[in-house]
């Protein structure tokens, strides 16, 4: 029986591009060391005629080969780092175009790779002005790092409980806890190693991804019957706040400095503020998604192609009566609770005995 890989087009595509770009990439450098056999200018910088400004983002370079800012997320140096950056795009992308669509998928995938390495372009030229050294201006900015932050923030948005077991079960981790140890082993390494280009671009696709996620992307109401509704804008939910990302014991000073930044950027009217309404229905959506789960991987066959798109209907219909129902019953509490505290108190008792309901209370 041959083995069949279903993989959405998007997904399939973004592999494929990986794949020839980094082997363009890797020949173009064989080539330019063949032509300048000569060593390199420094201990960690290339020779300035060893660089493929065409492929990967250049700093000094990109104003002549702007695409560079999109190519450059899919160019690796090695074949360690593309088969890395291949298994994410499998199983990140594999999922995660089924959860938001190809359209979708392909808005988060632009903004992950292009944001980041634009705002990494003036980080490396100012960084060059300061130090004095203009080799830094030099450094090749390329790789999926962007992507892989930009996946994490969205497993940690959709399934942040779902625990990963690592060799066979002897290392288990939620995945709302991945995004803090990616960032914490390429800050690390960035400092210690000095391998400062994954340092900058996980942080900048990490808080690029989440900024668009949390404030502009369109996401299926649950709790809506509506099939054609434009969905929510954003995500409010509690369990989704940037603070989140961190361990516990530092979640108050990042929230307390993440709430002024909030605030700054809601008076220069670039993010809008969330009403109580807004949060409580992020939160609802959070838990319905909790109890949605991971979907199967394995459904290849066409008539279980077929079954998923029924079961998926099924499933967020049930997940929409469900969320509906809680905001009716709360809604119903909290109006019988006002009733009763506006209403029976005033009620004398002389008209309480005869029964009488045209009463109406002074204002």
């Amino acid at each position: 029986m041959a083995f069949r890989v279903n993989l959405p087009p998007v997904t399939r595509a973004l592999l494929a591009v990986t794949v020839a770009l980094t082997l363009l990439y890797n020949f173009a450098r064989w080539r330019l060391l063949q032509a300048d056999p000569s060593p390199t200018t420094g201990e960690t910088e290339p020779s300035p005629r060893r660089i493929v400004p065409y492929l990967a983002l250049i700093p000094s370079h990109c104003i002549w080969y702007p695409w560079t800012l999109l190519s450059a997320a899919f160019v690796e140096q090695n074949i360690f780092t593309l088969l890395f950056q291949g298994g994410a795009l499998f199983f990140g992308g594999k999922y995660l175009e089924r959860a938001w669509g190809s359209r979708g998928f392909i808005y988060v995938i632009l903004i992950a790779s292009i944001i980041p390495n634009l705002l990494a372009v003036p980080t490396y030229i100012l960084w060059a002005a300061i130090t004095g050294n203009p080799e830094r201006t030099s450094t090749p900015l390329n790789g999926g790092i962007t992507l892989q932050a930009a996946f994490l923030v969205a497993f940690k948005q959709l399934v942040p409980e779902h625990t990963v077991s690592i060799y066979k079960g002897m290392i288990k981790m939620r995945v709302k806890h991945f995004p803090a140890v990616f960032l914490a082993v390429n800050t690390l390494s960035g400092l210690l190693l000095g391998t400062d280009t994954a340092l900058i671009l996980a942080w900048y696709g990490l808080i690029t991804t989440w900024t668009y996620l949390r404030f502009y992307k369109r996401q299926p109401d649950l709790a809506s019957t509506n099939s054609d509704s434009g969905g929510l804008k954003g995500d409010a939910s509690e369990t989704f706040a940037f603070a989140t990302f961190f361990p516990d014991i530092i979640q108050p000073p990042i929230a307390a400095f993440c709430n002024h930044v909030f605030v700054l950027l809601c008076n220069l009217k670039i993010c809008t503020p969330f009403s109580d309404d807004d949060i409580a229905t992020g939160n609802e959506q959070a838990a319905a998604r909790g109890e949605a789960g991971l979907p199967s991987f394995n459904r290849q066959a066409r008539g279980a192609r077929g079954m998923t798109k029924r079961d998926e209907a099924e499933r967020r219909r049930a997940l929409a009566l469900k969320a509906l129902d809680e905001r009716l019953n709360a809604a119903s509490t909290r109006a019988a609770t006002q009733h009763n505290a506006t209403s029976a108190p005033n009620l004398p008792q002389g008209q309480e005995m005869l029964g009488q309901t045209d009463y109406r209370p002074d204002a």
